[in-house]
């Protein structure tokens, strides 16, 4: 049997069976598409690596391509046994190809790897149009973050950006290289954990909360907490405990609290204008580790109204340093 009559038995619709003559070419043998162009609306049946395909030389031979090569008489065409069209490449891409070809454009799927694969389809089968669609979506698909934190370098820059944010904000600052002491056998941990606390937070309240990571403040390890632009509370994780013949450094994750303020600053984040009977409730009055300070006095004669801000330490600091020890 010719190659010619064989093509012609291959142009069936789709969905149907195959005529007995077609049966005959049980052989796998190459053929050439002359005349094709006459059989456009007719339909081929194409194997593109074990994955099957009805289309038409229409479509196939629409753009410049390796497809319209294969399909125009200019380069050999194989089939198998039962009349399929050969085509030795991956066929998950294949269905995208053929609707390019048909429209002249196609959505990409979302994925740099998915893309890639099809890339490389697009540069097998020469379609240039579709290899430039891969490459612009590729240049413009990157990779958008999850959580913005924006790491301050000075106080000023600190101070502009919180009164800036209509969001509650919250702040770690962590600085280890400020200690003059050493640390407890776990501190390092604990610091770790607060680490690894705000950015889980972050990634929680993304969009909801401005978080900020300080890291030339002069604590090693504490929160703040704003809303509205005001400091609402601030969560000291460090103090001085005394070990033998000298002092050292503990770092506590108080994971709890951090979270119940994190909470109560979300209550800030719908409001349009300050409210002030609400920032009352939530700042209360300030208590520095029990004792009394200037901050907690009325305002005198030329004294400023100092805020008033919630503040918690998880120990008692000692402020004592040249004290001896034992007394």
């Amino acid at each position: 049997m010719s190659g010619d009559s064989c093509l012609q038995q291959l142009h069936t619709k789709a969905g149907s069976h195959p005529p007995p003559s077609l049966l005959a070419c049980s052989k796998i043998k190459a053929f050439s598409n002359r005349g094709a162009v006459g059989l456009g609306n007719k339909y081929v049946r194409l194997n593109v690596g074990g994955t099957l395909f009805y289309t038409t030389l229409q479509v196939l031979t629409k753009q410049d391509s390796m497809l319209k090569a294969m399909f125009s008489g200019k380069k050999e065409v194989f089939t198998d046994r039962e009349g399929w069209i050969l085509i030795d490449r991956c066929g998950k891409n294949f269905g995208t190809i053929l609707s390019y070809l048909r429209e002249g454009t196609v959505t990409l799927v979302k994925g740099k790897q998915a893309v890639l694969e099809l890339l490389a389809e697009a540069k097998y089968y020469l379609i240039q149009g579709l290899v430039e669609l891969c490459q612009n979506n590729l240049q413009d698909d990157k990779e958008q973050a999850l959580c913005v934190i924006p790491v301050v370098t000075s106080v000023k820059e600190e101070e502009r950006l919180i009164q800036a944010c209509a969001k509650p904000v919250v702040k770690l600052v962590y600085n280890r290289s400020n200690n003059k002491y050493s640390y407890t056998s776990n501190s390092d941990d604990n610091l770790l954990k607060n680490i690894e606390l705000f950015d889980r937070l972050s990634l929680s309240h993304n969009g909801r909360v401005l978080f900020i990571k300080d890291v030339i403040g002069d604590e090693i390890c504490c929160w703040s907490f704003y809303g509205q632009g005001r400091k609402l509370a601030e969560v000291c994780c460090t103090s001085i405990v005394y070990a033998t013949e000298k002092k050292q450094t503990k770092v506590e994750f108080p994971e709890a609290r951090v979270y119940e303020e994190t909470l109560n600053a979300l209550l800030y984040e719908t409001l349009p204008v300050p409210d002030n009977t609400l920032l009352e409730a939530t700042r209360r009055h300030h208590a520095h580790c029990g004792s009394h300070s200037e901050e907690d006095e009325g305002p005198g004669p030329g004294a400023e109204v100092r805020e008033r801000v919630r503040r918690i330490h998880v120990k008692r600091h000692s402020t004592y340093d040249d004290r001896p020890l034992g007394h």
